[in-house]
């Protein structure tokens, strides 16, 4: 059997490793190439190696939590356009504003969306992404 070349790469940050083993099996049963940490930092460290597509990203974690994951991926030129999706268990109207003034392309609650539309976005959001990066990539041979 010929195996498919992935869909994309995600990296998921989660440090409910039952959560974590749900969102990683179902991506991978999707043809996603998944990468996982159980903290902000082993994030961090998982980004600059292994360069993912998207970031699914929890916000209340030990070491670095999800807002100080986030405000350092934006800072770094190498990792600011990579799409961040908060996926969290805060829904106070402060966190979600917070979350999204500071970068990240969508904040979904997790007691709201069943796996399957958590796949429905992050497809959803690559798809624009690409698109994205394939006119920036035209405006910069046009000049």
């Amino acid at each position: 059997m010929v195996k498919q070349k992935p869909k994309g790469v995600i990296l998921i940050v989660e440090d409910d490793y039952f959560l974590l083993n749900i969102y990683s099996t179902k991506f991978e049963g999707e043809n996603y190439k998944v990468f996982v940490a159980s903290n902000g930092m082993e994030g961090l460290d998982l980004v600059k190696v292994k360069s993912p597509d998207i970031i699914l990203l929890d916000i209340l974690m030990p070491k670095l939590d999800g807002f100080g994951f986030l405000r350092e991926i934006k800072k770094d030129k190498k990792t600011d356009g990579i799409p961040i999706i908060l996926l969290t268990n805060l829904s106070q109207r402060k966190d979600i504003d917070r979350g999204l003034a500071m970068g990240a392309d969508d904040y979904l609650v997790k007691a709201h969306f069943m796996p399957s539309e958590v796949v429905e976005k992050v497809e959803g959001l690559l798809k624009k992404s690409k698109k994205s990066s394939v006119v920036k990539k035209k405006q910069l041979v046009k000049k």
